[in-house]
């Protein structure tokens, strides 16, 4: 019985999930400072990455509320230094969530098709008044 690293694990993943056509898809949570990626055959309807969207859902409106409660705190001058800080330390939580979620998501976005032009769609000059 051949003894497998992790690495040799993701590798095989890797490989598995290429050959189906499906890339990772980077996980809104981290393990022990490390990022987590989710392989999967059943693609976005699998059990895992529905739990994956509620969470990015969940995270985001955290984000959103501690964004509200920091305009509080840091409109008003004479807010104490602690709750300074734990606001910025909370939005600095909230903001490496968002950063996640989006690098997830944009990583999803499929590709564009070569047939599209490049520079985007034209408008007639009427349109600038």
């Amino acid at each position: 019985m051949t003894n497998r690293t992790e690495g040799d694990r993701k590798r095989r993943q890797e490989l598995a999930d290429a050959a189906a056509g499906l890339p990772p898809r980077l996980l809104p949570w981290a393990r022990d400072g490390k990022t987590c990626y989710l392989s999967t055959d059943g693609g976005p309807n699998s059990v895992l990455s529905r739990l994956a969207d509620e969470m990015e859902a969940v995270q985001l409106g955290i984000g959103a509320n501690v964004l509200e409660s920091a305009h509080k705190v840091l409109s008003d001058p004479k807010s104490p230094h602690s709750e300074v800080r734990y606001t910025a330390l909370r939005l600095s939580e909230c903001l490496q969530d968002a950063l996640r979620v989006a690098e997830s998501r944009g990583d999803r976005i499929p590709e564009p098709d070569d047939e599209e032009p490049e520079d985007g769609p034209t408008l007639r000059a009427e349109a600038f008044g």
